[in-house]
């Protein structure tokens, strides 16, 4: 059962990573990745929130499963963050590549606990 919670999770978390990230790079024209940027900030807003509503008994496991580890593992993704930071040092944009890295963690981290203040304050 677990294994296709994933996969369906998995299913609508790719195709949405895909899509906001066209949406989002069509309407910047920039050398930083914004796409990648909102899908993992978001991705993490997400999966903080289902954790802090998982802690509180608000969530069962099995949608933990789904959308955290489906979903929002689908919808975010590491290795891209990675990809787009080292073409950036390769192309000589090595403020970008470093406002990518610094912003996406931080970003990131900020969105997670946000998520999870927020949903166990309401519980």
């Amino acid at each position: 059962m677990t294994l296709l919670l994933v996969l369906a999770g998995g299913v609508i978390g790719a195709p949405l990573r895909y899509l906001t990230d066209l949406l989002v790079q069509s309407r910047h024209d920039s050398l930083f990745p914004w796409g990648t940027f909102i899908v993992n900030v978001a991705g993490s807003l997400v999966l903080g929130s289902v954790l802090g509503a998982a802690s509180t008994g608000a969530l069962p496991p099995a949608a933990v499963t789904f959308v955290g580890t489906g979903i929002c593992g689908a919808l975010t993704t590491f290795s891209t963050f990675g990809f787009e930071t080292v073409r950036l040092i390769e192309e000589g944009s090595i403020s970008t590549a470093t406002a990518n890295a610094v912003g996406s963690l931080a970003a990131g981290l900020a969105a997670g606990s946000l998520g999870w203040f927020l949903v166990t304050a309401l519980a």
